[in-house]
């Protein structure tokens, strides 16, 4: 099972290599901050995640800001595999 790790952000270990993803998701923060410097809108971001919402976002972005080193380790670890 998941443990939270802040509001609307969790990790499992063996769920997304233990990356920090939205609650209840299979979706990695890492992936959405990824998304937002490419230059997605967030609009843009819960078409592509539809189950997602805007509060979903928020806690996304907030958790990656509180936690820059992690997700930018994310990116280079995913966007280089």
């Amino acid at each position: 099972m998941g443990y939270v790790i802040a509001e609307g952000i969790e990790k499992t270990l063996g769920v997304c290599g233990g990356e920090a993803r939205i609650r209840g998701t299979r979706i990695p923060v890492w992936v959405l901050e990824q998304m937002r410097r490419l230059g997605a809108s967030e609009k843009e971001i819960l078409e592509a995640y539809p189950t997602l919402r805007a509060e979903d976002l928020a806690h996304a972005w907030s958790y990656a800001q509180h936690h820059l080193a992690e997700i930018q380790r994310d990116i280079e670890e995913n966007e280089g595999a």
